[in-house]
């Protein structure tokens, strides 16, 4: 029987589905940690990205350090934050490994879509009598929602993939559906659980791309 045979079986088979260590469970496990990561990175790096954006001063040195956050590998993060006290945490030292790797590609993208705004509108914004805030939020941040939910959906694929080494850690997520099969020595459940996690990639792919395309009609009905 080949391995993609074997792989085949293995997710045909209902016993893999149901229960705590079955595909549904580790799913949604999976879910939950990327929605929660990319909450937070969002929630850290879009703000600032806005401001520094809106306001054209500092911006690229905070793209510039966020950015050497990528020369580290997340795993190395990872094994440095369970040796502090952050690793006693539980899943603590795998969200903070995660939301600084996908801080960079929501930093800059926000940042880029900032500044490529026109700036004859944001002037024209300005002489209308729009204080900064309101240029900011009804202005600027409309023309550059396409760039923003870039960002987003490059942050969202690469925590898809990335979120497997929270079962390195102990955590849950299709991550340890692959490390379960490398511990049975089960080269068909580690491929099945590889391409669940290229598959959940591609859907998470899918709804952002639907999401940046969809954006401009957004923008047009917000103004």
């Amino acid at each position: 029987m080949s391995t993609l045979t074997a792989t085949w079986h293995w997710l045909a088979d209902p016993a893999h589905w149901s229960g705590d260590d079955g595909v549904r469970h580790r799913l949604f496990q999976h879910l939950v940690l990327t929605v929660v990561c990319l909450a937070l990175s969002c929630l850290v790096a879009l703000p600032v990205a806005l401001v520094l954006g809106h306001l054209g001063r500092g911006g690229a040195l905070a793209v510039n350090i966020s950015n050497v956050g990528r020369a580290v590998p997340t795993f190395a993060v990872l094994v440095l934050l369970l040796l502090t006290p952050v690793g006693r945490w539980g899943e603590g030292p795998t969200v903070v490994a995660l939301v600084l790797f996908a801080v960079p590609p929501l930093l800059t993208n926000a940042y880029v879509g900032m500044r490529e705004v026109d700036r004859g509108v944001v002037g024209a914004a300005r002489g209308m009598g729009m204080t900064g805030r309101q240029m900011l939020l009804r202005v600027e941040l409309p023309l550059a929602l396409p760039m923003v939910l870039n960002g987003v959906r490059i942050a969202a694929v690469q925590l898809v993939a990335t979120a497997t080494i929270a079962a390195l850690a102990g955590g849950g997520g299709l991550g340890r559906i692959i490390t379960a099969g490398f511990n049975l020595a089960s080269t068909p459940q580690v491929v099945a659980g590889a391409l669940l996690v290229a598959g959940f990639a591609l859907v998470v792919e899918g709804v952002f791309e639907l999401a940046e395309r969809l954006a401009p009609t957004w923008t047009r009905a917000g103004r």
